[in-house]
C-alpha cells in the first residue's frame, strides 16, 4: 500500500534525517579517544536500508560514504535472517565494501517491530590497525596482509552481549589497543545514538510515512541531479590525471576517464587505466565507486541531497586488475586519497567543457607522515598523525580556492586540529604554520594556498615515520585555462647531515630529537585564463602575502 505524503512533512523527514547523521557525528567527535578523530575528524556517518541504499549522510568525509552501499549489502548478505536488535557489526575489509583497512565501520540494525529496516552507520579511521608498520600506512606493502588486520562482516555484540573473545582479538592486532577500544566504543555509541533518533523519528511519524517520505526524498533527489546533468552538452569527454609513482620505480601512472553524457545520464569508463601495481596506491571497486560519486556531488547543487538518488543516472564501467579496480589481495591503504584522488580529477577535467560553470580546479594532493615514538614526558608510546598545513582548494567559476582547505576527496571535512592541542599532547613543538606564498595556481580565479609547517621533534630517543602520499612531481590540476597548483616539498633537517627530501611513500624514516621537519604542502588549481584575473584581485593577493610575483601571481 503507497502512503501519500505531504510535501512540508517529507521536506521535515528529510532534514530530520541529517539531524541525525550530524548529531552522530558529534557524538563520536566528542567521545572518540584519537587525534586522528577528536581533533582531525577523520569519520563519516550514513544511514543505509538493508538493500544499501544510502538514505542519509552527513558532511564529514566523502570518499568514505559513496562506498557504504557495498559494505550494507555485504553485512546484509552475509547476516541474512540472523540479525536480532542489541546486535553490532563490524567491518573493515575492502573487498567486502570498505576504502581501506584503517577505515573500520560499525553497523547498528534498526528495526520496525521484528523486522530490520535499516542500518545506523558511523565509519572512521584507526590511529592504527596492525600490520607490518604504525599507523595503518605501509608503502612496502605488496599484498593486503601486510596493511593490517582484515575484518569481513563480523558480529561483534550478540543480542546486546559483547563478545568478548572477538573484541580482545581484534585489540590484540593493534598498537594501541587502549585508543583502539575507547574509539570503537565510540563509533558504537555514535550508531546507536542514530538508531534511537530513527526510532523516534518512526514513533512521531509512523513507519508507513516515514518510509514513504524517504522514498520521495530519494527520487527528488535523483529529479534534482538529472536536472542539472541534462542541461549540459551530450558528447563523449575524455580527462586524464597521474599518479606520481608508486613507490617502486614507476613514475606517471595514468588514470583516464572517457565520459558519454546523453540526456540526463552519465557513464562513466575507467577501463583503459594503468594496470594495477604491486603497491598500496590501488584501489578497491567500492573505493573506486566512490571517488566517481564523489566527481558528480561537485558538479551538481550543492543542496541536492547526496543519497542513492544522486548516484541513479551513473553507469560506470572499469576492468579488473587496474589500479582503479584491484584484484582481491593488492594492497590498498593509500586508496582513499590515491588513486581516488585522480579518479576524481581525471572524471572533472573530461566533463570541465560540458560544464563549465560548474568545474572546479584541483585541491591539492594528500602527503601523510605518521611519527612513532616515545612521549618523554609520559612514558607512554604515542603515534602522530600529520594533518597540519593541509593543501590548497581547487579555483572554481564561483572565485578564488580556500587555502588550506584539504584534499579535493575529503573536501575540508578533515581538520587540521589545535596546534597548542597537539602540543600538549605529542612531544612536538610548531615554530612555524602558516600559508605558503605562491603556492596557489594562477587562473581567473587562483588556486588556494597551501600551508607550511616548521616543526621540531622533542622526544628523548629517535622516532620513525611513515609517509604516505603524493604530489610532489605533479601539483593540483588547473582548469579551463587556469594553472597547477604548486607541489609539495618536505624536507627533514637533522644537524651534522645533508637536508634530506621526504619522499611521499616511504618507511623507516628516522627522526632524531632535535630534528626539524619543514613541511610545505602544495596549492590548489587554477580556474580559467589567468590574463582575465581582476587586478583589484591581483593586488589584494599581494598585500595578503597569498603572492609576491611568483607562480601564483
Amino acid at each position: 500500500m503507497t502512503v501519500a505524503v505531504d510535501p512540508i512533512v517529507t521536506s521535515v523527514i528529510q532534514h530530520r534525517l541529517l539531524a541525525i547523521v550530524e548529531e552522530m557525528g558529534e557524538a563520536m567527535l566528542r567521545t572518540s579517544y584519537s587525534q586522528i578523530l577528536n581533533s582531525s575528524r577523520d569519520f563519516s556517518t550514513a544511514i543505509c536500508d538493508l538493500d544499501g541504499r544510502l538514505i542519509a549522510q552527513a558532511e564529514h568525509v566523502p570518499i568514505h560514504v559513496g562506498a557504504l552501499p557495498y559494505a550494507a549489502r555485504a553485512m546484509t548478505r552475509f547476516f541474512a535472517g540472523d540479525i536480532h536488535e542489541g546486535d553490532v557489526f563490524l567491518l573493515n575489509d575492502p573487498y567486502h565494501g570498505g576504502n581501506h583497512l584503517p577505515d573500520l565501520t560499525v553497523f547498528v540494525p534498526v528495526f520496525e517491530g521484528e523486522r530490520p529496516r535499516f542500518w545506523s552507520i558511523n565509519r572512521a579511521h584507526q590511529s592504527d590497525i596492525g600490520g607490518a608498520t604504525h599507523g595503518a600506512y605501509n608503502a612496502a606493502a605488496t599484498d593486503i596482509w601486510q596493511e593490517g588486520i582484515r575484518i569481513p562482516p563480523l558480529r561483534l555484540y550478540d543480542r546486546g552481549e559483547v563478545r568478548r573473545d572477538l573484541l580482545e582479538m581484534i585489540a590484540t592486532n593493534v598498537r594501541h589497543p587502549r585508543d583502539f577500544r575507547g574509539d570503537l566504543a565510540a563509533m558504537t555509541g555514535s550508531a546507536h545514538v542514530g538508531e534511537r533518533r530513527l526510532l523516534a523519528l518512526a514513533a512521531e511519524f509512523g513507519w508507513p510515512t516515514a518510509t514513504a517520505a524517504i522514498e520521495a526524498v530519494l527520487d527528488g533527489a535523483e529529479r534534482q541531479t538529472r536536472a542539472v546533468i541534462s542541461q549540459w552538452k551530450d558528447g563523449v569527454y575524455y580527462g586524464e590525471a597521474l599518479l606520481d609513482d608508486d613507490g617502486r620505480g614507476h613514475d606517471d601512472i595514468p588514470i583516464r576517464a572517457t565520459v558519454t553524457k546523453r540526456g540526463s545520464d552519465l557513464t562513466i569508463d575507467l577501463s583503459r587505466s594503468h594496470e594495477q601495481v604491486a603497491s598500496f596506491v590501488n584501489s578497491s571497486y567500492p573505493n573506486m565507486f566512490s571517488a566517481v560519486v564523489v566527481a558528480l556531488s561537485y558538479l551538481i547543487d550543492p543542496d541536492t541531497p547526496k543519497n542513492d538518488g544522486t548516484f541513479r543516472p551513473i553507469a560506470v564501467i572499469a576492468k579488473p586488475g587496474t589500479v582503479v579496480w584491484a584484484n582481491p589481495g593488492a594492497p590498498v591503504t593509500l586508496a582513499t586519497n590515491h588513486c581516488a584522488q585522480e579518479i576524481l580529477e581525471a572524471i572533472v577535467k573530461a566533463l570541465a567543457t560540458a560544464c563549465p560553470d560548474r568545474a572546479m580546479a584541483g585541491w591539492g594532493r594528500r602527503f601523510r607522515i605518521a611519527i612513532q615514538g616515545t612521549n618523554p614526558r609520559s612514558g607512554r608510546p604515542f603515534i602522530w598523525h600529520f594533518f597540519q598545513a593541509r593543501p590548497g582548494g581547487g579555483a572554481s567559476p564561483a572565485g578564488d580556492g580556500w587555502p588550506g582547505a584539504g584534499e579535493w576527496q575529503a573536501a575540508g571535512g578533515i581538520k587540521f586540529g589545535s596546534l597548542e592541542v597537539t602540543e600538549v599532547r605529542f612531544p612536538l613543538f610548531f615554530r612555524r604554520h602558516e600559508f605558503r606564498p605562491d603556492s596557489g595556481g594562477a587562473g581567473k580565479h587562483r588556486g588556494g594556498a597551501g600551508g607550511v609547517v616548521e616543526m621540531v621533534l622533542e622526544t628523548a630517543e629517535p622516532a620513525v615515520g611513515n609517509t604516505a602520499g603524493d604530489g610532489v612531481r605533479h601539483g593540483a590540476c588547473g582548469i579551463l585555462g587556469g594553472k597547477d597548483g604548486v607541489p609539495h616539498r618536505y624536507t627533514l633537517y637533522s644537524e651534522g647531515r645533508p637536508a634530506r627530501a621526504i619522499r611521499t611513500k616511504e618507511v623507516g624514516l628516522v627522526i632524531r630529537p632535535d630534528d626539524v621537519l619543514v613541511l610545505e604542502s602544495g596549492g590548489g588549481g587554477g580556474w580559467g585564463d589567468p590574463a582575465g584575473r581582476d587586478a583589484a584581485a591581483t593586488a589584494c593577493d599581494i598585500e595578503n602575502g597569498f603572492v609576491t610575483g611568483g607562480a601564483g601571481s
